[in-house]
C-alpha cells in the first residue's frame, strides 16, 4: 500500500494518491477517509441550491451520494481538481433527489401542489446554471469579465450595447465586440466551463470537438493569436 514518505508522530499518512486508487479499488477505509476529507464540500453545494419542500437532511444525503460516485469516477491524471469534478456530481445528485421528492410527494388530486413543487425543481436548475457561469465568467481575464458582466447585466445593471461596453473601455464598438467574441470563446473551454458544461450535458466528445474546431477557427481568424 503506497505512503507518503514522512511521517506525522507515529502514524504514516497514505498519500492523496494512493488514497484514490484504494477507493477505486474497493478499500472502504480510503472511501470513508476522502467522504470525511470533502464533506463540507457537500454542504457548500447544498446550501446554494433552490431545494424546494426536499428536507436539508435530504439532500445533504443525496450530496454525499454524489461524493460518493465521484470519489469512484475521479481521475486525477486528467489535470481536474477534484473539487471541481465533484461539484457537478454532487450537483447533479441534489438536483435529482429535489426532482423525485417533488414527483413522490404529490398526490393525483394535487395539480396546484405539484406545479408549486415543480417551479422550485425549475428555479434550482436556473440557479445551479447562474452559479456555474458565474463561476466561469471569473475565470476570465479582468477586461474581459467586465465585457460579459456588461453585456448580458450580470453586474446588476441593465444589458448594454457594444457601443456603451465600448465607451466605459475606452475603445471603439467593433472591438468591444471582439473582447465579447474572445470572452465568450474562452468561456467554451472545457478547463473554464466544466461545471456549467455538466449542468447543461456538454460534456462529449463531439461537444469538445466543436469547441476545438470553434477555437481553432477563431485563432486563424485573429493571425493565431490567443
Amino acid at each position: 500500500m503506497p505512503y507518503l514518505s514522512s511521517e506525522e508522530g507515529n502514524l504514516r499518512v497514505p498519500s492523496e494518491t494512493a488514497l484514490w486508487t484504494q477507493a477505486q479499488a474497493g478499500c472502504r477505509e480510503s472511501v470513508n477517509v476522502l467522504m470525511c476529507a470533502h464533506d463540507g464540500l457537500v454542504h457548500a453545494v447544498v446550501r446554494q441550491q433552490v431545494l424546494g419542500e426536499l428536507p436539508y437532511e435530504e439532500a445533504l444525503q443525496a450530496g454525499r451520494t454524489g461524493l460518493w460516485r465521484a470519489i469512484l469516477g475521479y481521475d486525477p491524471e486528467r489535470g481536474t481538481a477534484f473539487s471541481t469534478y465533484a461539484w457537478t456530481v454532487i450537483m447533479r445528485s441534489v438536483w435529482a433527489a429535489v426532482k423525485q421528492w417533488s414527483e413522490t410527494t404529490t398526490t393525483p388530486l394535487s395539480s396546484t401542489l405539484a406545479d408549486k413543487r415543480q417551479e422550485p425543481a425549475r428555479e434550482w436548475e436556473k440557479k445551479a446554471v447562474r452559479v456555474a457561469t458565474q463561476q466561469a465568467i471569473a475565470q476570465l481575464p479582468q477586461r474581459l469579465q467586465r465585457v460579459v458582466q456588461a453585456r448580458y447585466g450580470w453586474s446588476d445593471t441593465a444589458p448594454m450595447t457594444f457601443r456603451q461596453i465600448g465607451v466605459q473601455l475606452g475603445v471603439s464598438r467593433q472591438r468591444a465586440g471582439q473582447l465579447h467574441e474572445e470572452a465568450l470563446m474562452r468561456m467554451r473551454q472545457p478547463a473554464v466551463s466544466y461545471q456549467l458544461r455538466g449542468l447543461l450535458g456538454q460534456q462529449s466528445s463531439a461537444d469538445y470537438q466543436m469547441v476545438s474546431a470553434q477555437t481553432a477557427a477563431w485563432l486563424q481568424q485573429r493571425g493565431g493569436r490567443g
